[in-house]
């Protein structure tokens, strides 16, 4: 009898040791399983949902194409110290406007736009127009001067077709 309760104390201590095991594989279990589910939603994330918002974009309407204006070329002397050799500027100038009816209300303005332009690059030395600076600075200075010509009509940018100095 003394050893049938000892087997059944070993029985019994190894049915009390079975659970840990059990509980063990199911927490391992669980984990997998929740390692699988958040992999799969990470990847539909990542992967899936970006291509709703890429649909959605191309649905916008594209972009007005810009309307261009060309200016009459200019070719002016530019101001020099007396006894220097005279040098010439050369410019082809284009107006980027944002849409096309802007045109006909910019083309009756144009003499003065001429005139605004020649007179303030009559006034520039050879070395205002050194380097792209020089260039970046002569961009703005007539994209101020055009747009308070032009106003109410606003020019987005003088574009450069040409520039010589000679």
């Amino acid at each position: 009898m003394a050893e049938n309760e000892a087997e059944g104390g070993v029985a019994a201590e190894g049915a009390e040791a079975a659970p840990p095991k059990n509980k063990l594989k199911l927490i391992i279990m669980a984990v997998g399983l929740l390692a699988v589910l958040g992999g799969g939603a990470a990847t539909w994330f990542f992967f899936f949902r970006h291509g709703d918002e890429e649909h959605h974009a191309e649905v916008a309407p594209p972009p007005k194409p810009p309307a261009f204006v060309d200016v009459p070329d200019m070719m002016v002397n530019l101001a020099g110290a007396p006894g220097e050799r005279v040098q010439y500027l050369r410019l082809k100038i284009v107006l980027e406007l944002k849409e096309e009816k802007q045109i006909e209300a910019i083309k009756p303005t144009m003499p003065r736009v001429t005139d605004i332009f020649q007179t303030y690059v009559r006034e520039l030395r050879p070395s205002d127009l050194n380097g792209s600076a020089g260039i970046f600075r002569l961009k703005e200075e007539l994209t101020k001067r055009v747009n308070a010509a032009v106003a109410p009509v606003q020019v987005s940018a003088v574009l450069f077709k040409e520039v010589v100095v000679q």
